[in-house]
């Protein structure tokens, strides 16, 4: 009599077990699918792993990638050069910032600002920064978050 307890104990336990597995697969099936769905919703221009806009963040390091940086914060969108003096002109350097303010590729997404310096008498002071040189980098990030988008989307 004890053994067919303990065969009838047994079956009962693998079924149990059985059940449980069945039910944990059911689960974990349903959150696959569910992320599919919620990846696949998600408009092209708004997939990250990082706080900000993928597509300006890379477009946004590509572009000064010949600037020695100082920052650079992926989460909070911001990117910081140190001083950049062109060997062509080293009576003039420049600093330049980058702020990401979005998630979606757009222009008022981004915010470019730029610092100006210019040797004088042994020293360097402040000189102004034409609003075109701004506006002129701002354009060259957005073209090449757009190309990156583009190029991702297969097209």
């Amino acid at each position: 009599m004890t053994g067919t307890t303990d065969t009838g104990l047994f079956t009962a336990r693998s079924l149990v077990t059985a059940a449980l597995c069945g039910v944990a697969a059911l689960a974990l099936a349903g959150c696959g699918g569910k992320k599919k769905h919620v990846a696949a919703a998600m408009a092209p221009s708004q997939v990250t792993t990082i706080g900000v806009n993928s597509y300006l963040w890379r477009a946004s390091l590509d572009t000064l990638s010949f600037m020695p940086l100082v920052q650079s914060d992926s989460a909070g969108g911001v990117i910081i050069t140190d001083w950049y003096a062109n060997p062509k002109n080293p009576g003039e350097r420049v600093k330049v910032s980058v702020m990401i303010l979005d998630q979606d590729l757009r222009a008022d997404a981004l915010k470019v600002t730029a610092v100006r310096e210019v040797a004088q008498g042994g020293g360097w002071a402040a000189a102004p920064v034409q609003a075109a040189t701004v506006q002129k980098l701002e354009d060259i990030i957005l073209t090449r978050a757009r190309d990156l988008r583009r190029n991702s989307m297969g097209g």
